[in-house]
């Protein structure tokens, strides 16, 4: 399939700059993976293991035996679809339409076995008995503070902390401890005035959330002992809903994507986020965003992904390609960087759409 240059989309482009010139890439379009179900709403890759889910299920590739479908986990139709999947270990964490984060093991077949959904039992039982853990969600409604109330839409992991992060069209943000099996919520904040649609975590631990009220907010650990976060900086309100969220390799730029096609470039600096500049492009919503090495991927309403790279010695980006194929919105992105021949640097990137097809690209010629 990788020889078959009859369904190869190769674009080639030459930019130069007096002093900074950039080196050819190439983009390749390999294959396309297809689910028992239509409808791609998110992307993971863990330990050579593609993650699709279509719907309410959950579809396991293996990489390294042409992409084969080994598993398929979730089939309870209960749980709606599925926003957001993460890993921590030999466990993967899964956000539901039904407002359930889910836990699954990875057994030694590579099958995925229920472990338990969020907040678990326990928890649930030594916070029902005290008043104090009950809040309003709305009118004559209550519930634990430690449940979220609405579509679970996004999960990010701090390995270091073993923590977890959840954010919710709920408005809230939860933490988690996962450094034991109790798996107990931690904090929760009601963190935006509108639906949160995304969160990322630095290695350093500081998480950025992102909502449809057009804000993005930094918060960051302030005592390591008792592991509690506090709001530190936010940008206000911006007119477009934000989409997305993605983090460079070394986390200190943050890229944004709103509801307007553009992808805002931002740098945290003391705790204040500022704005570097603004990616057009795109005549659709920005809907997923993956950094990978100095390279940018961009999914969008407009059926496309574009390619953009970081100018070498410099901190802007520019676009190098656009990948279409896709017949309708581009809804996830994940990108697994590798070695290529004579130093060049090999990016492999899926795209899942709401069409039900995964693409599988290249891209070489990275120095």
């Amino acid at each position: 399939m990788k020889n078959d240059f009859t369904n190869t989309i190769t674009t080639f482009l030459h930019l130069q700059q007096k002093q900074n010139p950039i080196s050819i890439l190439n983009y390749q379009y390999l294959t396309s993976i297809k689910t028992l179900t239509p409808h791609i709403t998110c992307l993971a890759v863990h330990r050579n293991l593609l993650y699709a889910a279509s719907l309410n299920l959950i579809n396991v590739f293996d990489l390294s035996s042409h992409h084969t479908l080994i598993d398929t986990f979730n089939e309870t139709s209960t749980s709606g679809f599925v926003k957001s999947i993460t890993f921590s270990g030999s466990r993967v964490f899964t956000a539901h339409q039904d407002c359930k984060v889910r836990v699954w093991l990875i057994t030694s077949s590579k099958t995925h076995r229920l472990l338990s959904s969020l907040p678990t039992v326990k928890d649930r039982l030594r916070r029902c008995i005290v008043p104090k853990n009950y809040v309003s969600v709305r009118r004559h409604r209550k519930s634990l503070w430690i449940q979220h109330n609405d579509t679970v839409s996004g999960l990010a992991v701090n390995k270091k902390e073993k923590l977890m992060y959840s954010v919710s069209w709920d408005k809230t943000f939860k933490i988690w401890d996962l450094s034991s099996g109790n798996n107990w919520c931690l904090e929760s904040f009601n963190a935006h005035e509108d639906a949160i649609n995304a969160v990322v975590v630095s290695d350093d631990g500081v998480v950025y959330t992102a909502s449809a009220d057009g804000c993005i907010k930094v918060w960051k650990m302030m005592d390591d002992q008792v592991k509690r976060y506090t709001l530190v900086s936010m940008v206000g309100k911006q007119k477009p809903a934000v989409n997305a969220l993605a983090l460079n390799s070394d986390g200190t730029v943050l890229f944004s994507g709103g509801s307007d096609g553009t992808i805002c470039q931002w740098q945290d600096k003391q705790n204040d986020i500022v704005l570097k500049e603004k990616l057009r492009g795109h005549s659709g919503a920005i809907l997923c965003l993956v950094n990978v090495d100095d390279l940018l991927a961009s999914g969008s309403a407009d059926l496309t992904v574009r390619i953009w790279q970081r100018e070498k010695g410099g901190s802007s980006y520019c676009c190098r390609g656009v990948l279409e194929g896709h017949e309708k919105p581009v809804k996830s992105l994940v990108a697994i960087s590798g070695g290529g021949e004579d130093d060049d640097e090999v990016v492999t990137l899926f795209s899942g759409s709401l069409d039900g097809d995964i693409r599988v690209w290249e891209v070489f010629g990275l120095v």
